[in-house]
């Protein structure tokens, strides 16, 4: 990284804001010449570095911005779009091999539409993700044959058809890049196999249909792995050796610090520069982020508060939720009964099941129930509880689901049913349901009322069918639902349902929301001293808008509007967006982050550790780290922070005040099983006549999804 001090006295010599020729050689050997405006690049220019790389284009206050070109010294070249020193827009990347990408990028990496033409003739047109061909798209090799369907992180999956150029051709399922599935191997005399292919023979299973008597009856489907694909391997994008925004010099002007620590003059103002903690407080002094040794990650000012009353921000270490359930817990019967019963029913035998189900599988008498004795049974092993019976709602189709979100049965049961307690949360929720969290915090069980269960039984089906169809859908992921029956006198019953854990991550989440789109009762009555990052704020505590890349916007918007119109279908209304943000500039080094749930602080004598550019970098084109992020779990974002009007009390979104972020975001649609029954009508004609009805959380579940979707449309947008 290169350090310009532009501290030049022609700089303080012009008035403020405007533009001039500049040429500028840098203490580090580096060299600018283009327009110069406020001690900064403004304008066209051209930076050259010590080794060799040139950047040639637009900038805007010290950053390359716009139309530019930047080339390499290994003869690597990208002409395109600029934002904030990365290749983001439309541009054209050629490397020293001779690979030529033209297309899409975000945030330096290829992503949306674009066509790759490799140096020994092969070429790929479709779609991009991350940088990996995702989506739909068409390869062809240098010899004709051609790939045209589904591709996911670089490989052929899902559906497509291989052409050879020899006339035969494959129809049906891939899987990393093989057959896989379903699917159909056609030769150019019209005889065909069908059947289901895999690379192991022992699950290839089809039939053979030659066109006459005389066919190839010897042939094997295991030569169409072994011969026909061996000359299909798809060529790997070269890896961009330095990235433009890692190039970007950090400039320091006339109105920041220069390097030997110095203020120096401002031009035009001797206003202190404003500075913000992340939860947007403001200070007139300097600021830095550091451990203050009491455990607290506190924002300090080098100058007295005494020009502000405001307090600095404390983001206490995040402590695991909820009380471990002990023997002699109130719960610590129900804990073992659940445990034993999630052990029998993942672990039972079961035929291999098909994706494609059948309606009997749905049928909300698809019921099974088991007996477990305390002296042990035929099919269960004896155990320290009292007796109950365990009931397994839809199994198939729970057994099913588990697979289609890729859970694995043993870590699934390691998870819950291993040698950890489960932990019960502090307080029941405003239902009365109680919610318990695996060790791992995996998994989460809240217990369920006889109508909620009835709810989801109902709604299984349109459940399954949307989450297969939609890979990043945002709703709540069931794994189970079952029933606990206690027998003897009390003959209690205890559903409950076991769910994915949105904030299941090594990164510590600094600051929750729970939002609806509504305003009534939508205020955290937590005094703010006891405000911690496990703290559950609402739509009227929000104080930031939450700014997406331009394609995850757009996928966003697209699946917001496809599960609302899901919710809407099955009458379901009172759910919220849950979010939580884990601050970049509360973690060290956040591309490796803590593991557990405490907040990760920084040495006290490296001042602000915040995030590099080269770190986001890294982070970005670190491939396990690109598998992790999905639309909701782990995102990198920016959040911008807002402030509500004094004179406006149930404003829901304050006012953009310019104050950005760095975050990562996780998010998802839960409480989805609030039918809009009888009840809730009565609840909406109560307090509708005595608050705003467009401020109750009751409402219609058609005007509920578009209340809900209007505010989440305003709260979240495209960063630009």
């Amino acid at each position: 990284m290169s350090v310009a001090h532009a501290d030049d006295a022609d700089d303080y010599s012009r008035p403020t804001g405007e533009t001039y020729h500049a040429e500028k050689a840098l203490p580090s050997g580096d060299f600018y010449t283009g327009q110069w405006r406020d001690s900064l690049p403004h304008g066209h220019g051209k930076y050259l570095w010590t080794d060799g790389c040139m950047y040639v284009g637009e900038w805007h206050r010290g950053k390359t911005m716009g139309k530019g070109r930047f080339s390499w010294p290994s003869g690597a070249t990208y002409e395109g779009d600029f934002k904030n020193g990365y290749m983001d827009g439309k541009g054209t990347y050629i490397d020293s091999s001779g690979d030529l990408y033209r297309g899409s990028w975000v945030m330096n990496l290829r992503h949306g539409q674009g066509t790759k033409s490799y140096v020994n003739g092969d070429c790929y047109d479709g779609e991009w993700r991350r940088g990996l061909q995702d989506g739909h798209g068409r390869y062809q090799w240098k010899n004709e044959n051609h790939y045209i369907g589904q591709w996911k992180n670089g490989t052929m999956n899902g559906n497509g058809t291989m052409i050879w150029s020899n006339g035969n051709r494959y129809d049906g399922s891939w899987e990393d890049s093989a057959p896989k599935g379903n699917g159909t191997f056609r030769w150019s005399d019209g005889s065909f196999y069908v059947g289901v292919w895999s690379k192991d023979p022992e699950e290839q299973n089809g039939t053979y249909y030659p066109t006459t008597s005389t066919g190839n009856f010897e042939w094997q489907p295991q030569q169409v792995f072994c011969v026909d694909l061996s000359e299909c391997v798809v060529c790997t994008c070269q890896r961009i050796p330095v990235l433009p925004s890692q190039k970007m010099p950090v400039w320091y002007g006339s109105s920041e610090q220069s390097s030997s620590g110095n203020r120096t003059k401002s031009s035009g103002s001797s206003e202190r520069p404003r500075r913000r903690s992340v939860d947007g407080r403001v200070s007139n002094g300097e600021m830095e982020l550091r451990n203050n040794g009491s455990g607290y990650l506190q924002v300090d000012d080098t100058e007295s508060n005494r020009s502000s009353p405001l307090r600095p921000l404390r983001i206490q270490p995040a402590k695991k939720q909820g009380q471990t359930i002990s023997k002699g817990h109130k719960n610590y019967d129900l804990m073992l009964n659940l445990q034993l019963g999630i052990r029998h029913s993942v672990g039972r035998p079961a035929p291999a099941t098909s994706l494609d189900l059948k309606a009997s599988a749905f049928d909300p008498k698809e019921k099974l129930w088991t007996k477990f004795p305390s002296e042990g049974s035929k099919y269960t092993p004896p155990h320290q509880s009292v007796e109950f019976k365990w009931k397994d709602y839809c199994p198939v189709v729970f057994r099913t689901l588990r697979k289609l979100f890729n859970v694995d049965a043993a870590d699934y049961m390691l998870s819950i049913c291993g040698n950890d307690a489960l932990r019960e949360l502090s307080s029941p929720g405003k239902s009365g349901s109680f919610f318990y969290l695996t060790n791992d915090d995996g998994y989460m069980i809240k217990t369920m009322k006889k109508a909620e269960t009835k709810v989801l039984i109902r709604m299984l089906p349109a459940y399954y069918n949307h989450v297969r169809a939609c890979e990043n859908t945002l709703v709540t992921k069931f794994f189970g639902l079952h029933c606990v029956k206690l027998t003897g006198t009390a003959q209690k019953k205890v559903r409950f349902v076991i769910m994915g854990n949105l904030f299941c991550t090594g990164h510590s989440i600094h600051r929750r929301f729970d939002l609806k789109g509504s305003s009534h009762g939508r205020l955290t009555t937590k005094p703010e001293s006891e405000i911690d990052p496990n703290t559950t704020l609402k739509d009227l505590d929000l104080n930031f808008i939450f700014r997406l890349q331009k394609n995850w916007f757009q996928e966003f918007c697209r699946q917001v509007d496809k599960d609302c119109e899901f919710l809407e279908q099955e009458r379901i209304m009172d759910y919220s967006l849950l979010v939580g943000l884990h601050f970049r500039e509360a973690s060290k080094d956040s591309a490796t982050p803590t593991s557990g749930a405490r907040t990760p602080t920084g040495n006290p004598d490296s001042g602000n550790p915040r995030l590099s550019r080269a770190d986001m970098d890294r982070f970005l084109l670190d491939a396990s780290k690109l598998a992790s992020i999905k639309l909701g779990i782990n995102m990198p974002a920016r959040v911008e922070r807002t402030m509500r009007r004094s004179d406006c009390e149930n404003q829901l979104v304050g006012e953009p005040t310019g104050e950005f972020y760095d975050v990562i975001l996780y998010f998802g649609v839960i409480d989805i099983l609030q039918d809009y029954d009888i009840s809730k009508k009565l609840e909406h004609a109560y307090k509708s006549m005595q608050y705003d009805p467009t401020s109750i959380s009751a409402v219609d579940p058609k005007q509920y999804s578009r209340r809900f979707k209007d505010f989440i449309f305003k709260i979240f947008a495209e960063d630009t």
